[in-house]
């Protein structure tokens, strides 16, 4: 996938999500914070990464497998994306 390298979106996913992780981690750190806090923080990263994986997914299917396809039925990949994102 050495085309990821030049996608901005991809890498900012990233750093957020690193952010997001970062905030785990003071939150156990800190004696004051609840575990529901801590929870609802974990959950936010792992919405993160879930987005991060569909974005990668729908890189992948149209950098490597539809690139050299004569024919693409733009409506139907769309349906795949959709599919795809409501049970990752």
């Amino acid at each position: 996938m050495s085309h990821l390298h030049y996608d901005k979106k991809i890498l900012n996913r990233v750093k957020r999500i690193q952010g997001q992780m970062t905030a785990v981690e003071k939150s156990l750190l800190n004696p004051e914070s609840s575990c529901i806090d801590v929870l609802q923080q974990v959950a936010a990263v792992k919405g993160a990464v879930n987005g991060l994986m569909n974005q990668l997914m729908e890189l992948h299917l149209k950098e490597h497998v539809l690139k050299d396809v004569d024919h693409v039925n733009d409506e139907e990949v769309q349906k795949f994306l959709a599919l795809l994102q409501r049970y990752l």
